[in-house]
């Protein structure tokens, strides 16, 4: 009984110093990882809307930011290539599938749509506003170098950030179901 009462007083002075919500908070949106990550809605090459919370519902999400221009962007296309195609259909903790929501800071269509075949990106998520450095998605997520991206869990939680390379495929390790 004595125990009870222990716990019952620690809890109590818990909850006065630091407060309730410091145990019942919910993630918020924003950047951060921990962050809920901003809606983005844009639309596809044949002009379609796609709501990145629409696909990202129950799916580990890479929103990827890249363009046609960007030598850095295409040199590292490969690795997110070989990431999707490893990734895809693995089995993860709470979540159906991985995917790639590609957001480009193209303003021409035509570059874009070639360098979409060319680098053999076959995910079906591509966005593009044709704002270029101007790019309203990339001005929402604060983007101001690419290529940048951001990972997300099944309840669009942002988990990591920032991946080039092997740390995507370390990353996405972390969430597949052991």
């Amino acid at each position: 009984m004595k125990k009870i009462n222990a716990i019952i007083l620690l809890l109590a002075i818990s909850f006065a110093v630091f407060g309730f919500s410091k145990f019942n908070k919910k993630a918020e949106i924003g950047l951060n990882i921990g962050n809920i990550a901003p809606e983005l809605n844009y639309k596809n090459p044949e002009g379609k809307e796609i709501s990145l919370q629409n696909i990202a519902k129950g799916k580990i999400v890479l929103i990827d930011f890249w363009a046609s221009w960007c030598g850095p962007c295409r040199m590292e296309n490969p690795s997110v290539v070989k990431a999707y195609n490893e990734y895809k259909d693995k089995k993860y903790k709470g979540a159906n599938g991985f995917t790639i929501y590609s957001v480009s800071l193209d303003q021409r269509k035509d570059a874009w749509l070639a360098a979409i075949k060319k680098d053999g990106l076959i995910w079906e998520y591509h966005v593009c506003d044709f704002g270029g450095w101007n790019s309203i998605a990339a001005a929402q997520y604060g983007v101001n170098s690419i290529p940048t991206n951001f990972l997300l869990d099944a309840n669009g939680v942002i988990v990591a950030k920032a991946l080039r390379g092997a740390d995507l495929e370390k990353e996405l390790d972390k969430l597949v179901k052991k």
